[in-house]
């Protein structure tokens, strides 16, 4: 699992079908790290700061072990004060 802070949503208008339509987060680990884009199961908006996993986890947490998810957010935190 990984603490990131939320960016922005990342509008995709052509997808695979398996993706369905749930709302895709653009992620950051820590300011200035790599972004990630992760599957929103949890209702999160930009600014929040998020659980995210990763691998099978992801793909479950996202609905189904055969869903094309390598990270999805699990869980919004109510407080963190990036380090």
């Amino acid at each position: 699992m990984k603490i990131c802070k939320v960016e922005k949503t990342l509008v995709s208008t052509n997808r695979i079908r398996d993706l369905g339509h749930r709302p895709l987060l653009v992620v950051q680990e820590k300011v200035g790290g790599p972004r990630t884009v992760a599957v929103d199961a949890v209702g999160c908006v930009p600014g929040d700061w998020v659980i995210v996993v990763g691998s099978s986890a992801a793909r479950e947490a996202a609905g189904d072990k055969s869903y094309p998810s390598d990270a999805t957010i699990v869980g919004i935190i109510d407080h963190w004060e990036e380090q």
